[in-house]
């Protein structure tokens, strides 16, 4: 007596791209939170950024970043997880810490936590170079947002943090630019934007 058995090789589904919706999310707080550093958001409440650090820079991001993980991109993972976590995390901060600052608190509060993702940033920055060119650019000029801001931030310096708020328009840019090329090379349809070699190969 012979037994065929029949193997069925069950395969998980391919998710869609996460990374543009991460770099989406990102690129538009970033640039709510830059128009009032830079000065731009004067007739406005100058926290029109704090509901989108909440849902979309910080839950959208931090969800592109757990599918990034089903992805097993462990960049994409970490680099979103976590600029995902700095987003809700500072909104918690300006509606539960700042508001009870006095002096120069509030200013030394934002250049530590800046500090603390300009390290970060750095070796991500380093490890982007082994992505492609755009993202590479989203970590360069917000690397240069981040010292810029801090060092504005413990100075106490409204000018230094002026220019780091056109500095983080330009982090916006590239990453919206990187997103919507994630969009467009995902459709896979005639339209495309480059994204650029690896720097490191």
């Amino acid at each position: 007596m012979s037994v065929n058995e029949d193997h069925t090789v069950q395969t998980t589904p391919a998710i869609a791209d996460p990374a543009p919706l991460g770099l989406g999310a990102f690129a538009l707080t970033t640039f709510l939170l830059s128009a009032v550093n830079a000065g731009w958001a004067t007739a406005s409440t100058g926290d029109a950024w704090v509901g989108y650090a909440f849902a979309y820079g910080g839950l959208c991001q931090l969800l592109a970043g757990m599918w990034e993980f089903r992805n097993r991109n462990v960049f994409g993972a970490t680099a979103f997880s976590t600029y995902g976590g700095f987003w809700i995390g500072l909104g918690l901060w300006s509606q539960l810490v700042a508001p009870h600052a006095t002096g120069a608190g509030a200013a030394h509060d934002l250049g530590w936590i800046l500090l603390a993702f300009a390290i970060f940033n750095t070796y991500m920055l380093i490890m982007a170079a082994q992505v492609n060119l755009a993202v590479f650019a989203v970590f360069l000029t917000l690397e240069l947002t981040e010292i810029v801001l801090f060092a504005g931030n413990f100075a106490v310096s409204d000018t230094t943090v002026k220019v780091g708020g056109y500095i983080g328009v330009i982090t916006a840019l590239c990453a919206w630019y990187a997103s919507a090329a994630g969009v467009a090379n995902g459709i896979g349809g005639k339209l495309r934007l480059p994204v650029g070699a690896p720097l490191v190969a």
